[in-house]
């Protein structure tokens, strides 16, 4: 058999921040591996390919959001077989990539721990047709709990687990406008921010949503919607730090 041919080698690796909003955060994670592979193509970067039969770009993703999910802080890295400019890089992809797949900013890659800098994530929660006082009521009733076991379906089964554990803060966010924020015609919601620590089983908004419902009865009248806005190491305060801080330095 012959052999496969031999890959260019890495020179150069580049880290991406970007985002999934509007409709498109219905966006599986397949669904943007796709459209960013064609975007490469498209915007003729110089990706490294892997060895072996089957060359693949080399490209790595870290926590992608569950479908139906938006987010400002997605993360993904490239391998680069030509020294490049990463904002021209950046800018390029960025025109290549359908509006509400948006790649926000570039670094450089400096060190190897970037997937181990993920250590939170920051969400927010917006609940129509919860009052304030509902809200600050659940709130306080699942951070009273040692412990809050859910359950979320999986291709393997029921999985449980205790969301709980994994949550460090969890607020509502004040609104300018009584700490209520209006969503569609007259529809009052409230807003709730959590920093959650990723972990394996990594507890997702779903799962924030069932404890409140399991430990105060908390539903909203329609799906909530929900943004992740940061990921990164978590700080003395329980805050999410930038994790491209090292990189900038």
């Amino acid at each position: 058999m012959e052999a496969p041919h031999q890959q260019e080698p890495v020179v150069q690796r580049l880290r991406f921040r970007y985002a999934k909003r509007g409709r498109l955060r219905f966006t599986s994670h397949r669904d943007f591996s796709r459209a960013f592979e064609r975007a490469l193509r498209r915007a003729q970067v110089p990706i490294a390919y892997s060895s072996g039969f089957s060359p693949h770009p080399r490209v790595s993703y870290a926590n992608a959001t569950p479908t139906g999910v938006a987010s400002e802080a997605e993360y993904l890295e490239i391998a680069l077989n030509r020294v490049a400019d990463p904002e021209l890089v950046r800018a390029g992809l960025d025109r290549a990539l359908p509006i509400g797949l948006d790649l926000i900013e570039v670094v450089e890659a400096k060190t190897s721990d970037f997937a181990t800098r993920l250590e939170a994530s920051l969400w927010q929660l917006r609940l129509p047709g919860v009052s304030k006082a509902e809200a600050t009521s659940a709130v306080a009733e699942l951070l009273a709990q040692n412990e809050v076991i859910v359950e979320r379906k999986t291709k393997d089964g029921v999985r449980k687990m205790d969301a709980r554990a994994a949550i460090c803060t969890l607020f509502l966010v004040p609104d300018p406008a009584d700490d209520v924020a209006i969503v569609g015609e007259g529809v009052e919601s409230v807003i709730l921010n959590a920093v959650v620590r990723n972990g394996s089983p990594s507890v997702r908004p779903d799962d924030l949503l069932a404890a409140l419902r399991v430990v105060a009865g908390l539903v909203p009248t329609s799906p909530a919607l929900v943004t992740r806005l940061a990921q990164g190491s978590l700080d003395a305060s329980g805050n999410v730090a930038d994790p491209f801080g090292p990189e900038r330095d």
